[in-house]
């Protein structure tokens, strides 16, 4: 059986594709910096805890896999990529990725790395599918590309066969053991509603954003190295295709949490965004996933109202235990 490692197994995605894949006739490693439990499956699945910025630690992480998911992600995300030890984890890691697996003699092992839709900057046209240039406007974005560039060369040069399924606004609910549920935008206008606080949005409300549920990018990620062949080399947006208002978006949550808690809805209210907001902030985007469907047939398959419906369940249990029936 073919050996996968899941690097950032813990984390949002990391914990989703991790649960995905241990329903597999596979062998699957599961690497993250702290202890955590993988749900048992057909995937006979060894748990690493290692701090992978050691390139030793990582080393031995990584030793005979045919296969990495690269899924990490600095502690604070986007909001503290400037940092040095940003930098070490979303690019620095993956230089050292591809320098050791790729020394190995036989066969290039496969790398599918999470990348983030926002590498091509303020949005050029609706909907984005991919042949848009990349003009990366924030700090994170631009080390999401320089490690997706150092992905695509090492496969150039025969060293791995890497594929980069690019991100966009991920939501929805998360079975981490001691995982942090406030994941995005829709969890954390959720955890303020249950807590009875008005929710605003910027502008008039009709911004869009692609929303796609954690399962669904899952899917992708275990498509993907299913039919691996016709992606190495690319980058491929992974969306729903809907393009959610985000007012829309926010009174869903209102009425859900409403409906979980017997509690009227929170209002939901347009506010002029702050003056330090990013351009990218206020502009609307839509994926087209069509040329990643056409490789490999995935499809998204959970509906916003449902993804948000399971966000909001899975809140209203963990964090106030007000879940009813």
């Amino acid at each position: 059986m073919k050996l996968i490692t899941v690097l950032g197994a813990s984390g949002f995605v990391g914990s989703a594709v991790t649960r995905a894949l241990a329903q597999q006739p596979i062998r699957l490693r599961a690497v993250a910096r702290r202890q955590f439990t993988v749900a048992p499956g057909q995937a006979e699945t060894t748990v690493v805890s290692a701090d992978l910025t050691d390139r030793a630690a990582l080393a031995d992480a990584v030793a005979g896999s045919d296969a990495v998911v690269s899924l990490l992600l600095s502690d604070g995300g986007w909001r503290v990529a400037e940092t040095e030890e940003a930098e070490r984890v979303n690019v620095g890691v993956m230089r050292d990725l591809v320098d050791i697996i790729g020394s190995d003699s036989g066969t290039p092992p496969l790398v599918v790395y999470a990348g983030a839709a926002s590498q091509a900057g303020v949005p050029p046209r609706e909907p984005i599918d991919g042949s848009e240039p990349d003009n990366p406007a924030t700090p994170y974005d631009k080390q999401k590309l320089a490690a997706e560039l150092i992905l695509k060369k090492a496969t150039a040069d025969g060293l791995v066969r890497g594929i980069s399924l690019r991100l966009p606004t991920v939501f929805g609910e998360t079975t981490a053991q001691g995982a942090n549920h406030d994941r995005g935008v829709v969890s954390s206008m959720a955890r303020r509603a249950i807590d009875g606080q008005p929710l605003t949005v910027w502008g008039d409300g009709t911004v869009r954003r692609d929303l796609l549920h954690v399962e669904d990018v899952a899917t992708a990620f275990t498509a993907a190295l299913a039919s691996p062949d016709s992606l190495v080399g690319g980058h491929w947006p992974l969306g729903a295709g809907r393009g959610d208002q985000l007012g829309e978006v926010f009174r869903l949550v209102a009425q859900e949490v409403a409906e979980r808690t017997g509690q009227p809805p929170v209002d939901v209210t347009c506010v002029e965004p702050p003056s330090h907001a990013p351009e990218i902030d206020l502009r609307s985007v839509t994926i087209d996933s069509t040329p990643f469907t056409a490789v490999t047939g995935w499809r998204p398959e959970i509906s916003l109202s449902e993804g948000v419906r399971r966000t909001v369940a899975a809140l209203t249990t963990s964090v106030h235990g007000k879940a009813r029936g």
